[in-house]
Formats: structure tokens, sequence, C-alpha cells
């Protein structure tokens, strides 16, 4: 019997406090938040909703100040925390309770090894499970403003009033077919990832065409690339909107160390101009003078055409195998995997596997991939 979505609104700290002493003694349930986002770096908490079983609880970030009880609900490993694509909703458990739940369970991951598609969305997913229509109205709406409209507070209970339903059926789907260990571990990977310190080193390797650069003109733009990192945080403010990467990559590449020059870069904030014109130069000078032995390494290239049929001959083993097992192809290998496993034998020594698919995925595909990797290597060589 699925429970009424008629929401019960939570903003006192003692009822907060009660509730959360009643869902510690549960052994699952069901989380989503709605936040705001569009013109900040960090999402800012506008709404928790949590469900039960018995009922929808909407908490108001706004206006409970302990949030201690919170935290220990989200941390207490006797309850699993069931979320639907929760990476957002991750960010914002960081932000607003510096906790990342745990343990969690992903039903659009679930749904995936499930078989029910990859990427599937709630909606879509309550609708195939429950043949019940959950409406998107409010998708983009403002959820700081207060007080939230009947629509909204209906929307938002929805998003929990079915997912325990949902997380029971997964479960037996899962169970059966014997993935659900899967299941557990690519989500405690999730929980890991989001608990990471963010390191901002390497966020120069992620600029396009950063692979163009030679080794010093790198070093000037993964200083310029630190120097965004830590002032979109403390400003608050989301990465573009104090410049973007292809600026940076033109700041770097040009080697720009004067006002008119930084000027001409396209696409340059005015504000990023006028308040911070000197310091993006003197990174540039600073890295400049930084000695040869600290620049970093020239980063690989796209992989050449030669490689092709090699990444071809990998991708039909993993499409022959996923069809095998009714999979979807990207719950096992991501492209970055792939590309990888490609570059590792490039010069000629063993191929290797990276660290995700040496776990579970080894013996369903890892072992495989690298014997492909090594009959296609000795096939070109006799060539």
């Amino acid at each position: 019997m699925l429970i009424p979505s008629e929401p019960i609104w939570i903003d006192q700290d003692d009822q907060l406090a009660e509730l959360c002493a009643v869902w510690r003694k549960q052994a699952a349930i069901a989380v989503d938040t709605e936040f705001m986002r569009s013109d900040t770096f960090y999402p800012i908490a506008g709404l928790l909703q949590i469900g039960d079983g018995k009922g929808c609880y909407l908490i108001d970030p706004l206006t409970i100040s302990n949030l201690a009880p919170l935290r220990e609900l989200m941390l207490d490993t006797s309850v699993t925390k069931v979320l639907h694509s929760c990476s957002e909703d991750l960010e914002v458990f960081q932000r607003w309770l510096g906790v990342v739940p745990a343990p969690l369970f992903d039903t659009q991951i679930a749904a995936a090894f499930a078989g029910l598609g990859f990427s599937l969305g709630y909606s879509g997913l309550v609708k195939n499970l429950l043949t019940i229509e959950i409406p998107k109205d409010e998708t983009r709406s403002d959820w700081l403003q207060r007080p939230l409209s009947v629509a909204q507070l209906k929307y938002a209970a929805l998003d929990v009033a079915h997912m325990l339903i949902v997380y029971g059926k997964l479960l037996q789907l899962l169970k059966t077919s014997e993935r659900l260990e899967w299941v557990k571990s690519d989500c405690a990977d999730l929980v890991a990832n989001a608990r990471k310190v963010e390191d901002y080193s390497d966020a120069y390797q992620k600029v396009g065409f950063a692979w163009k650069l030679r080794p010093q003109e790198l070093a000037i733009l993964k200083q310029l690339c630190i120097w965004r990192e830590r002032e979109a945080r403390a400003r608050d403010l989301p990465r573009n909107r104090l410049i973007k990467e292809p600026s940076l990559w033109e700041i770097a590449r040009k080697k720009i160390q004067d006002i008119p020059h930084l000027s001409k870069v396209p696409d340059i904030p005015s504000r990023t101009l006028k308040n911070d014109a000197e310091t993006i130069l003197q990174i540039v000078r600073d890295a400049l003078e930084l000695d040869e032995s600290s620049w970093p390494a020239r980063l690989e290239p796209p992989l050449a055409q030669s490689e092709g049929p090699l990444m071809k001959a990998l991708k039909n083993y993993v499409r022959e195998y996923a069809e095998q097992a009714q999979l979807p192809p990207e719950v096992l290998i991501r492209k970055k995997d792939y590309e990888y496993l490609v570059r590792s034998g490039m010069q000629g020594g063993a191929y290797q596997l990276p660290a995700r698919l040496m776990g579970w995925r080894f013996t369903l595909i890892g072992e495989g991939l690298l014997k492909v990797a090594q009959t296609q290597s000795q096939q070109s060589e006799t060539l």
C-alpha cells in the first residue's frame, strides 16, 4: 500500500529531534533535497524531504537551528538512506550539515543494475515499477521562498512518497539477479568520493586543449586554475562567473603580463578585469619565475587514429558482455577507463586496468579486456 503524500511540515528543533530518534530505529528512510545554485558556487539547501513509510516530512533548513540530530541520523550506519541520482544531494549535505550520508542506496544506480535502463529519472522509475505518474512541474521552483506554494509542497512530498516502495522492489530484483553487492559497492564509492578532501592541483588537466600547451605554459595554467578554484569557493561564486577556462588557457598560452593584452582576452567578465586583473597578472609573472624542474609535464594528446581498432575491439567486447548480462554498458565501464587501458600499453609495456576495474568488475570484464588488449597488440605486431 502506498503512503499518502500529504506533507508534514517540520520547522521546530524539538519536532525534528523527536523524529530523528524514531527514524534511527528504522532500517531505511527515503531522502531527497531541494536547493538553489544559480548564482553561487555552493548549493543552498531549500528543503529536506524524508519518507519513512508512514508519512512525508518536509524539513525547513531556513528555520531549523539544531542540526545535530539530523547529522547523527545521516551518519547512523544502521539506517540506509535511499536517494535517487544523489551526487548533487551529497553536495547539499556536505555544505549544509558537514556530513555525507551513509550508508546510502542510489535508486538510479540500482535501476541500471536491475536492467531498467541507464540514468533513469525518478519519475520514469516510479512509472516503470509502480505505474504511477509523478508530475515534474516544480523542477525549477524557487525553493528559498517562504511560504512555499501548495504545488511545491506536493511536488516535494511526492519525491519521497513512493521511494521506499521502489527501494523494496529494486532489492528484490537485485537479490534475484545476485547484483545487490555490486550496487552497494558503487554506492559506497559515491560516499567515499564525496568525502575526499578536494585537491585543486590537477584542475588544469581538465581544461580543454590543455594538452596543446608547453610545460611552462602549463605551469601558468596550473596556478591560474588553483586561484580560480580557491576564489570561486571563497566568494561562493560559480567558476565561470569569475573567469572561464578558455580565457585561462589563452592567458597561459600567450603568457600575458599586462592589462592591455589581458583586456583583449575574450569573455573575461568586466568585474574580474576590474577587481582581479593585477592578481591574475602577478600569478603569470610568478609562474614564469618558477624553475624548469617544477613545470608540469606535457599532457597526453587525444588518442591517435591508430588506436581506433583497439578501442573498437574493447568496446565490442563490453557491448557483447553487457547484452548477454542485460546490463547497460555504462554501468560497467566509463570512457576514461577505456582510455586509461589503451594508454597504459602505448609505450610497449603491459596493459593495465584502472582501479575502478580491479574490484568486482575485474571478473566480469576487466580480465577479458586485458586479454582483448594483449591479443590486439600481438596481432598488430605481426602485420
